[in-house]
């Protein structure tokens, strides 16, 4: 197994974790200009292809700057750790997933069937990649303090897709939020269980349902 490759001594915080459309993660770095996030998407793309082929020990730093054409300083400056790069990518394919989910959105009848056939279809692509899936999940489940604002945007990501998914006609109220919290818990587990041949896809397929209900328990209109 390889190890991690050691970060230069001359290297910074990252510039910037989130893409510059979305705004940065920490609420504080300027937005990127152009030819950084199309250096930003190189670099994430080079992590999801590499983790594609090995999972969370095919990614390495050096390497992720190879396949990038870029520095390992400069790869260091966007993201610290490989745990901050591999969060970094979840956030990138949950965008993008969020983004599909817009053109075809679920048509299942009521939210909590919606929210359900949103977080299978979900499943279901990382299911179609799971060494990619494996390496991302790792990340999040190793993520220490120094990657919160990455990991606070993966959440908040979550929490739109399921939202969204939901088709309020109003704000959430706190118990809805406090459900949606809960869904995600219970979907970040199965994900986890599954990777580790713990669960089958059928039962994922439960629990996702069965926490769903939530979202009916807690509809203010009764």
């Amino acid at each position: 197994m390889r190890t991690e490759s050691t970060p230069p001594a001359q290297h910074t915080p990252a510039l910037a974790p989130a893409s510059r459309t979305q705004g940065s993660s920490a609420g504080s770095s300027p937005p990127l200009t152009e030819r950084q996030e199309a250096r930003r998407r190189r670099i994430l793309h080079a992590s999801a292809r590499l983790a594609r082929r090995g999972g969370f020990d095919a990614v390495q730093m050096r390497e992720v700057a190879e396949t990038s054409n870029v520095a390992l300083g400069t790869l260091y400056r966007y993201f610290p750790s490989k745990i901050h790069l591999l969060v970094a990518t979840m956030q990138d394919q949950l965008q993008q997933m969020h983004e599909t989910l817009h053109k075809r959105p679920p048509s299942e009848d009521g939210a909590a069937a919606r929210v359900a056939e949103t977080l299978m279809r979900a499943f279901r692509a990382m299911q179609r990649e799971p060494h990619l899936a494996d390496a991302m999940v790792r990340a999040l489940t190793f993520a220490d303090r120094s990657v919160s604002p990455e990991v606070d945007t993966v959440s908040r990501l979550t929490t739109t897709i399921i939202l969204d998914a939901m088709g309020l006609e109003a704000a959430p109220t706190p118990e809805q939020l406090s459900a949606v919290r809960v869904i995600e818990h219970t979907w970040h587990s199965a994900l986890i269980t599954w990777l580790s041949g713990r669960a089958s896809i059928a039962q994922v397929k439960i629990d996702i349902e069965t926490v769903c209900r939530l979202i009916d328990v807690t509809d203010p209109r009764g």
